[in-house]
């Protein structure tokens, strides 16, 4: 299979639109009531962040090194997540409308920032028109195939143990009516949703739970329409847990990489997790050797190619942060969040994480970003800068193979390697010193510069002269030694 190669190389940035940044250039938002913005995010509500609101942030979001946004929905739609979608021809006015969304692609374009949007395809809302034309019309809607229903009349505000919703809807939501995708119509009603937003200008999309859609041809057209619009466009699915199927190259190039995310915070948050489970999520304490066994096998999961598209990511909208989920330690955070920027696969940072936002799960997680900056932990927002730009300048540290070369207690070493390049990546997750002794044919190059920290000496370097030295890594830190010159 073949995947996007720019997926390869990028850094994401997941924004929540209503939460991210409100702008004070949509005039519709002027004449409604909206949420002061910070305001609890369980008062549900909408507190006004709209597209402009990215635009004018895109200066922050280059200097922190993101080249590439992952929106969640953006279609007119009366939830504040906008996974309820009434109209997918058009952008939510509260958002700003079309013309916002063509705004941000020119001005992301301009700074080689790509942006992916979410497609929720496997339900609408009961204001979406075809099932509002059934509701008015009953059995003599002409609409009436595009959805399951059971019996009449429709029931759309009622769903309990003794009364449930009498269509397929979304988890029991009467809200939510499913699509039946199985209907001629509903697929080409999708697949022109899907090429519309290409051809506008979008990059890709990330598929919302796509394998509630269980129709293996149509997300095989799904692509091809998707490709032959634009052959470099993503197409990454929300699946959680390991699903070799979706990846052999006639449907999706990545998925969301939920199975890295739990080893990884389990391994640097050991020390203070929460008790916290999502989906089949579960974080437990883990040593070493647990650890480096449990990213290999996520990363022998999928042909390589699909491992250096996968969307990395420490945690989303739909669950707590990662922060809070390690006890709301900085450093096991800073430790998780250097990991994932030298593993293969596109690292994804979701809003505020860089600037310490720490919550629990939905609705929690979706709290405004803070317009104050004396509310940021500017000191982990440096980090986050200085990591990613190690990430952007080692290509080795992006694409290179992984081999593990020391795993114990709370130490881990891995080698990269990329043509002649190599880097050798240590983390210490334990809180006090560790020396890791390598074994002799564990470094090839016999002279390796050290890369992380930014600031590091040469004196720290690794001159192996053939022989690899032992090396000592302070508590809870981590180095990194590379051959090649840093990019600029």
């Amino acid at each position: 299979m073949t995947t996007p190669d720019w997926v390869k190389h990028a850094v994401f940035y997941q924004i929540f639109p209503d939460r991210f940044a409100r702008s004070g250039q949509v005039d519709h938002q002027e004449e409604i009531d909206l949420k002061p913005w910070g305001t609890p995010p369980e008062e549900q509500g909408f507190q006004g962040g709209d597209l402009y609101g990215v635009i004018n942030n895109l200066d922050y979001l280059d200097d922190l090194g993101i080249t590439a946004l992952y929106l969640n929905p953006i279609f007119a739609s009366a939830a504040n997540h906008r996974y309820h979608t009434y109209d997918y021809y058009e952008v939510d006015p509260l958002l700003g409308g079309n013309d916002a969304l063509r705004e941000l692609l020119a001005a992301a374009h301009a700074r080689g920032i790509r942006v992916v949007l979410d497609g929720v395809f496997n339900h609408a809302s009961r204001g979406f028109w075809p099932f509002h034309h059934v509701l008015e019309n009953g059995g003599d809607s002409p609409y009436v195939d595009w959805f399951e229903i059971e019996d009449w009349p429709l029931r759309p505000y009622s769903s309990t143990a003794e009364k449930p919703c009498n269509y397929a809807a979304w988890n029991d939501l009467p809200a939510l009516p499913e699509f039946n995708t199985d209907h001629p119509e509903v697929q080409d009603f999708l697949l022109d949703v899907a090429k519309h937003w290409i051809n506008f200008g979008i990059d890709g999309w990330r598929l919302d739970v796509p394998a509630e859609i269980d129709n293996p041809p149509f997300w095989r057209e799904f692509r091809d329409v998707v490709k032959t619009a634009n052959p470099e466009a993503y197409l990454v699915g929300e699946i959680w847990d390991e699903a070799p199927e979706w990846l052999e190259g006639d449907r999706f190039d990545a998925l969301m990489n939920y199975p890295l995310l739990s080893p990884v915070l389990s391994f640097f948050g050991a020390e203070t997790l929460r008790d916290y489970t999502k989906a089949h999520l579960t974080f437990e304490p883990l040593d070493a050797e647990a650890f480096a066994r449990g990213v290999e096998e996520v990363l022998n999961l999928y042909d390589w190619e699909a491992t250096c598209a996968q969307l990395n990511l420490l945690d989303s909208h739909d669950m707590a942060r990662a922060q809070w989920i390690m006890g709301d330690d900085p450093t096991a955070l800073r430790q998780a969040t250097l990991f994932l920027m030298t593993m293969p696969g596109a690292p994804c940072i979701y809003y505020g994480d860089e600037v310490g936002l720490s919550s629990d799960g939905d609705p929690h997680c979706r709290e405004a970003f803070p317009q104050d900056e004396d509310d940021w932990d500017t000191d982990l927002l440096s980090f986050y800068r200085q990591a990613i730009t190690l990430r952007h300048q080692h290509e080795v540290l992006r694409t290179g193979t992984v081999e593990w070369l020391y795993a114990n207690e709370h130490t881990v070493a891995f080698r990269r390697a990329l043509d002649k390049r190599e880097a050798v990546v240590v983390f210490n997750a334990g809180t006090t010193a560790a020396t890791v002794d390598l074994s002799p044919d564990a470094v090839l190059s016999s002279a390796l510069s050290p890369a992380w920290p930014l600031d590091a000496d040469d004196e720290n370097g690794l001159h192996l002269n053939g022989a690899p030295e032992p090396v000592t890594i302070p508590a809870r830190t981590a180095r990194v030694w590379v051959n090649e010159p840093a990019r600029s």
